[in-house]
């Protein structure tokens, strides 16, 4: 995606979102490994907790499945199952239970059919053929001077950016609504919910800096369509 930056002064607008989405990174894997070491007291896993919230919800026929990876932990909204991370759902860590809690979240969302998730679920498989062929199409129109395929391409473009802003609304109502499981369930005591608060605001900051790196993208990309006037 970035390739034809470096040969066009436009990439500048892209180095501050840039360095910011690395500070994000770092952020939350340092965070996350920091209080990946710490044992809540009560001792519950990652799966223990997640299977606690849901079934409180009356999401008992909703499985929670082992993921590979590390901090590929996701709800998946199509199928209706919480996939967790080996680290997350094995873990008795303060992280292990706030990522579990988080996911859960989600789930509870799209119970309540929490109307930002349910539009992000709608636009999910434009925005993703759209950040495919976004510059596909941008560089193919400036390469053969036709616009028409610079528009089509920003067009696609904007539903990843838009895809990106709802995103923020849900990552974060979901954090809020893990704490205060976390907290009304009894599942951390009163001293522990901070740590826990601390994973979790460390990965809401990711969703942030992609939203902005993805604003200047394409604010980048209408700067490159306005040359072509």
């Amino acid at each position: 995606m970035f390739g034809y930056g470096l040969f066009d002064p436009t990439f500048i607008i892209l180095l501050p979102a840039i360095i910011f989405a690395a500070y994000a990174q770092s952020k939350i894997n340092s965070t996350f490994n920091t209080y990946l070491r710490v044992r809540n007291s009560n001792g519950y896993t990652g799966y223990q907790v997640a299977r606690i919230i849901l079934d409180k919800h009356g999401l008992q026929d909703l499985p929670i499945e082992l993921i590979n990876g590390n901090l590929t932990d996701h709800y998946d909204p199509r199928k209706r199952i919480l996939r967790l991370s080996n680290a997350v759902y094995n873990g008795n860590s303060l992280a292990s239970v706030g990522v579990a809690a988080h996911e859960c979240g989600h789930a509870v969302q799209h119970q309540e059919a929490y109307i930002p998730l349910t539009v992000r679920n709608t636009i999910a498989p434009i925005a993703s053929i759209g950040s495919q062929l976004s510059w596909i199409l941008v560089l193919a129109g400036l390469f053969f001077g036709f616009t028409g395929l610079i528009d089509i391409g920003i067009l696609f473009f904007s539903a990843a950016v838009l895809f990106q802003l709802i995103t923020l609304p849900v990552e974060y109502n979901a954090s809020s609504r893990a704490i205060a499981m976390l907290t009304d369930y009894n599942l951390v005591p009163a001293d522990e919910v901070g740590p826990a608060k601390k994973v979790l605001s460390a990965a809401a900051l990711t969703y942030l800096a992609a939203t902005i790196v993805a604003v200047m993208q394409l604010l980048r990309l209408l700067i490159l369509r306005g040359r072509r006037d």
